[in-house]
């Protein structure tokens, strides 16, 4: 009997990206609540509790009272919000963070879905701090900018139609200027991080994709480190992965710019190891689609891993 697979937020920006991906698929059952009756608890419950798997693209909030509303059941969640992904009892969905992830994804009852910057900045982080030439008490700096459908209905809407009050006319803008991104409690705990890092986000006027980037100074890791050997860390982390990819060196000195929509479409990342080797400075740079291997196409990943495993 195939899967049933239920999401719970179907309608909304991540929700409507997963419904086009699985709505294909013939070896799964997907189920969908009426529009309707989406506001009916009773409904929504009787939904959750009789998915196999339930897919949250809902608030923190939402995604906590879902869970709550499966309790008695055996469902098996998949949560796209912030909720629980910090959360001890739940495995972070980056199944390439090590190598032991892809396994305990596959095995899980509960796994919460990574953020879209988070994605970026744990890929490039989470492997120099495994193989001990990053510091977990290095002072990081992390820059992104991303497509404003990461912002959902209201800011697509706010990019999008210039006659609303709110409209925004910018064709770039930085925003958390308090420091206080909702990514970055994930990043610091899931890259092994014991110093919270500053990360500054950003939003241009282009609708999906997105660049992050980590400087490091070289003199401040840990043994001759240069831009080969964080070169290698990353090559050798990511060996074999269909998913993530990191282009050459010589590929790299090549490029005049990086486009943060270059994966616009897909579900891969890319990861660039940038910079001059005199100057004693990595640029680390992480390319993804913001909406594919930052959200829904991750959320695919994980469901494909927890059906197989």
């Amino acid at each position: 009997m195939a899967p049933k697979i239920f999401i719970d937020g179907e309608h909304g920006t991540t929700g409507l990206q997963i419904v086009s991906r699985l709505e294909s698929r013939t070896d799964i059952d997907l189920m969908s609540m009426p529009v309707d009756q989406r506001r009916d608890p009773e409904v929504r419950a009787r939904f959750l509790r009789d998915a196999d798997i339930a897919i949250l693209c809902l608030p923190d909030a939402a995604a906590r009272e879902a869970v709550a509303l499966a309790a008695d059941a055996d469902t098996r969640f998949i949560d796209a919000s912030t909720a629980h992904r910090t959360h001890p009892d739940w495995v972070f969905g980056f199944a390439e963070m090590s190598k032991a992830q892809a396994d305990l994804i596959a095995k899980a009852r509960f796994v919460s879905n990574p953020g879209c910057y988070s994605t970026g900045a744990i890929a490039l982080v989470a492997p120099l701090v495994q193989a001990g030439l990053l510091p977990a008490d290095y002072p990081l700096t992390i820059n992104g900018v991303s497509g404003y459908t990461g912002g959902g209905k209201q800011l697509i809407a706010q990019m999008e139609d210039g006659s609303r009050d709110d409209a925004i006319t910018a064709n770039h803008f930085a925003y958390a200027l308090t420091l206080a991104h909702k990514h970055v409690p994930e990043i610091t705990t899931r890259a092994g991080l014991t110093r919270r890092p500053i990360f500054t986000p950003a939003v241009g006027r282009f609708a999906q994709g997105m660049l992050v980037n980590v400087p490091l100074h070289l003199d401040l890791l840990a043994g001759e480190a240069s831009l080969q050997t964080v070169h290698a860390a990353l090559t050798d982390h990511y060996a074999g992965s269909e998913i993530v990819e990191v282009p050459s060196l010589d590929t790299i000195a090549g490029l005049a710019r990086l486009d943060p929509e270059e994966l616009t479409g897909t579900d891969r990342m890319k990861l660039y190891v940038c910079g001059t080797e005199a100057a004693g400075q990595v640029n680390l740079v992480a390319s993804l689609d913001n909406l594919g291997k930052g959200a829904s196409g991750a959320a695919v990943q994980n469901l494909g891993q927890m059906i197989a495993g």
